[in-house]
């Protein structure tokens, strides 16, 4: 079994300095893990106890801090005995010898969609992207499969209880379907899930297809390109009635207990999004490298943000690896809105955002 760790922590501060008094108080809007701003704050402390399976293995990662209050927020969660809090990911592991690589993961496991992971150090910006917060879940619950198809793509399958719940309402499944085909300059992951979310109702599909191409030309400078597109189809269809009370044929509300009414059933309403993110990171030396990340995110509904608004977001991070097993990152980041979304001071607000952060994240493993 084998043990690892980190603790991450940073200091943010917004240059918006948001002081509002409707829960927005000193937030960093769009932003996860590091959201609290103009304070110190840990993101993350996290330990995992880990066995390959062989043919059977575990996994289990706990995490305290902002993150684990942020990816087991949902309802369903903190309602449940079953819930599972302060665990990121706890799943038993199978892999039989002789079935040509084929492998079942049965648990709580952090979704396969994305081209970021909950975990800062594994990522190359610091802030987690747009599309990482608003288009896609944080982890699932039940069951994965992976089976390598050739010697480049390995295919696979998941049944589970929908986005970022132990628990469901409404009784319905999510089925997801990934595939990753890797050569040696480039990797390219493509990701479909589907199934009812809508609250105490199988009634609408939400879909999401989430793609990332990662280009790994050589051993020093890597980039990818990553596009998400969502839509979620409301439960309920809109319903019309009118009423015919017999004054002269004029349809208007019924007044009389001997009436005729319409009743008119209209579509369920559509809610969509989507957004594309261009990344890349340059080893300059062996202690120090640079990234930067570009995206573009629409939430015609507010479906996902709460706000019809377009979005542009620009990241530049500096990495500096101070010893083993210690990163130091600093990172500016500018989010942009064509409407004024963002708070700023006491209760005004703004179409943009700067912010400036310092981060220190210090890990322990068998492998660093």
């Amino acid at each position: 079994m084998d043990l690892s760790g980190f603790i991450d922590g940073y200091y943010s501060f917004n240059a918006n300095r948001p002081n509002t008094t409707d829960g927005y108080d000193q937030i960093n809007q769009l932003y996860n893990f590091n959201d609290k701003t103009d304070q110190f704050e840990l993101s993350a402390a996290k330990l995992t106890l880990n066995h390959d399976p062989d043919p059977v293995g575990a996994h289990v990662d706990a995490v305290y801090g902002r993150t684990n209050s942020l990816i087991n927020s949902a309802p369903s969660n903190s309602n449940s005995a079953d819930q599972l809090n302060y665990i990121e990911q706890a799943f038993l592991s199978l892999k039989p010898p002789k079935a040509k690589g084929f492998e079942m993961d049965l648990g709580k496991f952090v979704t396969s969609a994305g081209a970021e992971v909950i975990e800062a150090k594994d990522n190359w910006n610091y802030s987690r992207s747009l599309l990482f917060v608003n288009a896609i879940p944080y982890w699932h619950f039940g069951a994965r499969t992976s089976l390598p198809v050739s010697k480049t793509e390995t295919i696979g399958f998941q049944l589970v209880n929908g986005w970022n719940n132990v628990s469901k309402t409404n009784g319905g499944v999510t089925g997801v379907f990934t595939s990753a085909y890797t050569k040696t300059k480039y990797t390219w992951d493509l990701n479909y899930i589907v199934g009812p979310e809508n609250v105490n109702t199988t009634s609408g599909l939400r879909n999401l297809v989430d793609t990332t191409l990662l280009l790994t030309p050589n051993a020093k400078f890597n980039a990818y390109i990553n596009y998400d597109y969502g839509q979620n189809r409301d439960g309920e269809y809109s319903v019309t009635s009118t009423c015919d009370d017999g004054d002269e044929g004029v349809k208007k509300p019924s007044t009389s207990a001997i009436s005729t009414c319409t009743t008119t059933y209209g579509d369920k309403n559509l809610n969509h999004w989507q957004g594309v993110a261009f990344a890349a990171r340059q080893q300059v030396t062996g202690t120090q490298a640079l990234a930067g990340r570009f995206e573009y995110f629409n939430d015609p509904n507010g479906f996902s943000t709460g706000t019809i608004q377009h979005l542009y977001e620009f990241t530049a991070t500096y990495e500096y690896k101070w010893a083993e097993g210690l990163l130091v990152r600093a990172e500016y980041r500018g989010d942009f809105s064509n409407v004024s979304y963002f708070h700023k001071l006491a209760n005004q607000t703004a179409d943009q955002q700067s912010t400036l952060t310092v981060a220190f994240i210090a890990f322990f493993g068998p492998k660093r």
